[in-house]
């Protein structure tokens, strides 16, 4: 079998990675610690145990260790829906009549829609093993909450899920889908917590962010008794679990010989893009190669195009670590675009430190360009892509077009994160003519950059 005659990559259950790669034991500078929100010293792991599983908290500080084993009741799961497939788009490369290839690795074969379910497992795992009964945490778009009540009801955890406001308003059905799975979901900003009433007092009619609900989730974990606080992106801890991502896209690569030459991945929190590009980042790090790995956020929420490279609060509420990382303010709230899972006012102090040593390159896309690019790639390779993935897919189409131009054979790799099954009413929106672009003016980011400590 030949490279070009291959189309979709499967591999075995028993080639799914048996350990999750650690992309900060290969950089040569590490990224800054989190420091205590007090003392404004570095944060130590008896004081992040208080919020997080123990586990958690040690893969979280390990910035040597590069293989982490995965716990083989872990693997066991993942194999309910892994290894995903890595697909080549033969018929987008044809529409485009480009000489590049391009490949995407597609994460939306489970209930959750998206790779998300990578991380929830574990983390569900970890707090089972330590006998927890109940699990707080925060959602954007839903793919999180609907992946951690998955895992969840596998484990057997109660979980509450603070849903930003103005998502579980454009998608009612992740609602339903999350407490099908026995989780208590709560729109968020709401009158449950002390800092949900003070958010509501200040700005009633807020549709909320992803730093409200963390703030939430955060001080219902704080007073709810065997419990603990978890989150799907931002933390290094989530990055490692998704690292299984890029890992099987490097063994089905190797396999035919496929050497990519630009990485593509859309960026709100990080996990996703993180996990993509971690081994191949390790290889370019170490000078093995030359590929350029691509952040795409949207232009209403710029974090890694606009924003500031600072110790910053990771919540709204200001009660977290303070972590080192492209921000726009713990206080700027992003308007309410559809792409839910990439509101968020930061991005992961890892990603932030290789994007600030100029390993990654960071661009921004309006939404109206983002779902025509939806839209041309799910009329041609049959996937209706969430709006979050499809920053990534905007790129990618951007780059091929590029090579067409320049008559340049490159092979291009992009996150397909997650699918637009729940994303329906903004496609409508879309269609019928009434979506909108908003791009935050520099008088509107001072505001949020002014909440930096």
């Amino acid at each position: 079998m030949t490279v070009n005659k291959v189309t979709r990559m499967y591999l075995s259950e028993d080639e799914i990675p048996k350990y999750w790669y650690n992309m900060r034991a290969d950089m040569k500078q590490k990224p800054e610690p989190m420091l205590h929100p007090g003392t404004r010293q570095p944060i130590t792991a008896e004081e992040l145990g208080a919020v997080f599983c123990g586990e958690l908290v040690k893969q979280e500080m390990d910035m040597d260790t590069r293989l982490v084993e995965i716990p083989e009741a872990l693997l066991d799961f993942y194999k309910s829906t892994r290894p995903s497939p890595l697909i080549r788009a033969r018929f987008l490369e044809k529409e485009l009549g480009t000489p590049a290839e391009i490949y995407y690795k597609f994460e939306g074969n489970n209930t959750s829609g998206s790779h998300k379910l990578n991380s929830a497992a574990a983390q569900a795992y970890y707090a089972k093993g330590e006998g927890l009964k109940n699990l707080t945490t925060e959602t954007g778009a839903g793919q999180w909450g609907t992946a951690l009540a998955m895992a969840c009801a596998f484990f057997k955890i109660n979980l509450t899920v603070y849903m930003v406001k103005v998502s579980s308003r454009q998608k009612p059905y992740r609602k339903a889908v999350i407490e099908t799975f026995g989780a208590n979901l709560i729109p968020s900003p709401s009158e449950t917590t002390e800092v949900g009433r003070r958010i509501l007092a200040e700005n009633p009619d807020t549709g909320g962010s992803l730093g409200c609900a963390v703030s939430e989730a955060l001080e219902a974990a704080m007073k709810t008794p065997s419990c603990r606080y978890v989150l799907g992106s931002v933390m290094d801890h989530v990055v490692l679990h998704q690292s299984i991502i890029g890992q099987e896209c490097k063994i089905a690569m190797d396999r035919y010989g496929i050497k990519p030459d630009v990485i593509i991945g859309c960026a709100g929190g990080g996990s996703n893009l993180g996990g993509l590009i971690a081994p191949f980042i390790g290889e370019k790090i170490s000078g093995k190669t030359d590929t350029r790995f691509i952040a795409v956020e949207p232009a209403s929420c710029p974090s890694l195009t606009r924003g500031r490279f600072a110790y910053d609060f990771g919540d709204t509420g200001r009660t977290t670590p303070l972590i080192k990382m492209y921000t726009l303010g713990n206080g700027f709230i992003p308007s309410s675009e559809h792409a839910g899972g990439l509101r968020y006012h930061g991005m992961n102090p890892t990603l932030s430190k290789l994007r600030h040593d100029g390993y990654v390159e960071a661009r921004s896309a309006k939404q109206t360009d983002v779902f025509r690019a939806a839209l041309q790639f799910s009329k041609i390779e049959g996937i209706l892509p969430a709006p979050e993935s499809s920053h990534a897919i905007w790129a990618a189409i951007d780059e091929a077009l590029e090579c067409k131009k320049k008559n340049e054979k490159k092979v291009i790799l992009f996150g397909l994160s997650g699918t637009g099954s729940f994303d329906l009413a903004a496609y409508m929106s879309y269609n019928d003519g009434t979506m909108t672009d908003y791009t935050p003016t520099d008088s509107d980011l001072e505001k949020g950059f002014a909440t930096i400590p």
